[in-house]
């Protein structure tokens, strides 16, 4: 009997933690899709034509000048080739290059075409300002009346600012993503379990809130928040399903108490038309009469005169000396 209940707990162990793991979405704070990436051939091609360009030219000045090709002249048209070639660059149409000079900031370049002073300048840091979708969650977080609540939420945020992106904070895209995960859990607990299931919107809201003033420094915009699973344990769905019943049943009561009131008060003015009136009476009692039938399944037994007349003494009297 205790080893049956050990194997059964064991395998509730286990589908607890397959349902964990299903749940759980491991933090992604990339912006592109395999397949849809942009292609760099053509910054790559670009930059061989440069230098085949840039050595041709070099040839031929050096031919003009000489009269004749030497070892020397080809060095020196390479090295020109080479030097032009690392100064051109060419960031896509999302993209900013942060350009530090000897270490320091100078500007920050693209999208299209831009130039660099090769050794003296370096293209720090590429940003990708598109939108971004991260993913976190928060596990087995308490909430205010101690209700331990796994969230999982999506966060659409972009870099509007590449200069404040690099020099500000050493990886913006984890910092939005713990700074993410630090603001759910501490909303999650100011909140009740209750609070938490309904008021989805408000929650989304209260994040936003909180993770523009923190991410402003950084350059960083919160685009929105969106909460998009809530996973209750299991005894407290029942009693809040049970919990939810009730409020219906509450509710449908009292709307039910106010239209009896409302009947009421309908028949306390009518009163004065039916008092001394019979046949409005009997004309009344049919007409509910009828509806009851015609909403219902039942039978109703109508008393008739001509069953009253076999209880009549006379009636039974007769039969008698008949038989």
């Amino acid at each position: 009997m205790g080893m049956a209940k050990q194997r059964e707990g064991a395998h509730a162990d286990r589908q607890a933690a397959e349902q964990r793991k299903r749940f759980c979405v491991k933090p992604d704070t990339g912006t592109q899709i395999i397949g849809e990436q942009a292609s760099n051939t053509g910054v790559i091609l670009f930059s061989v034509m440069l230098f085949l360009v840039s050595l041709i030219i070099c040839l031929a000045i050096g031919f003009a000048v000489q009269g004749t090709m030497t070892l020397a002249a080809i060095v020196i048209a390479v090295i020109i080739a080479a030097f032009l070639t690392a100064s051109c660059h060419i960031a896509q149409q999302w993209e900013r290059v942060v350009v530090l000079r000897l270490g320091k900031l100078n500007r920050v370049s693209g999208p299209g075409l831009f130039w660099t002073w090769p050794i003296i300048e370096s293209n720090t840091m590429r940003v990708d300002t598109r939108m971004r979708v991260t993913t976190f969650g928060a596990e087995e977080t308490l909430t205010a009346d101690l209700v331990p609540l796994d969230v999982n939420a999506a966060l659409f945020w972009h870099v509007w600012d590449a200069k404040a992106a690099c020099t500000e904070v050493r990886d913006f895209a984890a910092a939005v993503d713990l700074s993410a995960q630090t603001a759910l859990r501490d909303a999650i607990g100011r909140a009740t379990a209750a609070e938490v299931a309904i008021r989805r919107e408000q929650l989304d809201r209260e994040l936003k809130r909180v993770l523009e003033e923190k991410v402003a420094p950084w350059g960083v915009t919160i685009l929105s928040v969106e909460v998009r699973d809530i996973l209750l344990p299991q005894d407290l769905q029942g009693i809040m399903s049970l919990e939810a019943q009730a409020e219906q049943r509450k509710k449908a009561r009292a709307i039910l108490i106010e239209a009896e009131q409302d009947i009421f008060e309908m028949l306390n003015e009518m009163e004065g038309l039916y008092e001394g009136n019979e046949a409005v009476m009997h004309l009344r009692s049919m007409h509910l009469l009828n509806e009851s039938l015609r909403e219902g399944k039942g039978t109703v037994v109508i008393p008739s005169a001509f069953a009253e007349g076999f209880n009549d003494a006379g009636f039974l009297d007769g039969l008698k000396e008949r038989i």
